[in-house]
């Protein structure tokens, strides 16, 4: 008996030392050792611990539930779980609970995050009649006074003497304007100035003798360049027709025989002047049996032949398509020889 008496005095001297030692580590009176067993009891009670999970079920429950309801912008219910989880928190110690109270923001969160969306999309949106409303409470409208004129007025109320001053002033710090400007020494009206008397100038008196030079120059250029032309067009048609004569059978090419191989811009105005040629139906083109335009002189009695039915047509070159010409049909020389060298 003494020795389980003394066995029993030695175990509750050694659980009283091990009480103090955690009160020493804790804090440092005896008291407070004994709190802190107290919470550690608490901490590993598996009815505290249920109640806390069971909590945190009925939180994200009421959640997942009532989430219609949460999403209303005058409801604070999303408000209120996080502060009871909030209390919660304090008294998780196994990582069941804290897993539960993390699902429970996961859902708070995707919660809230729908309902800013909500709320951003609701206020996007302008409503002039609440706006209207508004804006006649703040100008003060009353709807019990001058009750006798709404029948008559149409009105609902009326607005005191100072309400769109009152705007005026709650609008007068959204905008930043210059002062206006106040003359120091009274009012000054600038009157336009006088308009400036136009002074016409003197007409030079133009010359006679003028009027009479300049149209003469210009019909004596006009007739020397048509001059030039009808010289230069009867110059091609005599070469024309001596190459027809010296062999009627074999056709002329019309390319070999505008084509100047050595200048390009003598080849075009041998065209130009050809082309005077076949409007004034002194030569004809047609094309030979390979297809191929050829020109010759119109005889004399053809010229007076109203059955000769004539075609229109454009013909274009350029420095490419002349040196391919030239090179396709062989032309060394010139059928047409340019007017300084035959001068010469």
């Amino acid at each position: 008996m003494r020795k389980s008496k003394g066995a029993g005095e030695d175990t509750s001297r050694h659980n009283g030392s091990t009480v103090r030692r955690r009160g020493d580590r804790n804090s440092e009176g005896d008291h407070d050792g004994f709190g802190s067993g107290s919470l550690q009891d608490d901490d590993n009670d598996p009815a505290t611990r249920r109640e806390i999970r069971s909590k945190y079920r009925d939180l994200i429950n009421s959640v997942q539930q009532n989430r219609e309801d949460m999403l209303s912008p005058s409801n604070n219910k999303l408000t209120e779980v996080l502060e009871e989880a909030n209390k919660l928190f304090k008294d998780v110690r196994q990582p069941r609970e804290a897993a539960l109270d993390a699902q429970l923001l996961v859902v708070a969160t995707d919660l809230g995050k729908e309902k800013a969306s909500q709320l951003f999309a609701e206020g996007s949106s302008f409503n002039p009649a609440a706006f209207a409303v508004h804006l006649l409470s703040f100008m003060g409208l009353n709807r019990l006074e001058n009750g006798d004129n709404e029948e008559e007025n149409g009105e609902e109320g009326y607005l005191p003497n100072d309400a769109w001053d009152r705007v005026a002033r709650r609008a007068e710090c959204c905008f930043r304007t210059a002062p206006t400007f106040h003359y120091m020494m009274g009012s000054f009206h600038a009157e336009p100035p006088p308009p400036k008397q136009k002074i016409e100038r003197q007409r030079k008196a133009t010359n006679k003798e003028e009027k009479r030079i300049m149209p003469t120059q210009l019909k004596k250029m006009e007739e020397s360049h048509q001059e030039a032309t009808e010289k230069e067009v009867e110059r091609i048609l005599g070469y024309l027709k001596s190459y027809y004569q010296d062999d009627p059978s074999t056709p002329i090419s019309y390319y070999e025989f505008v084509i100047d191989p050595n200048s390009f811009s003598r080849t075009v105005e041998n065209m130009f002047h050809a082309s005077f040629l076949i409007r004034d139906g002194l030569a004809r083109m047609y094309l030979d049996d390979d297809k191929l335009p050829c020109i010759a002189p119109v005889e004399e009695e053809m010229e007076g032949a109203a059955t000769t039915s004539r075609h229109q047509c454009v013909t274009s070159i350029s420095m490419k398509t002349w040196r391919v010409l030239i090179d396709a049909f062989e032309i060394r020389d010139t059928m047409i020889q340019p007017l300084n060298t035959q001068n010469e």
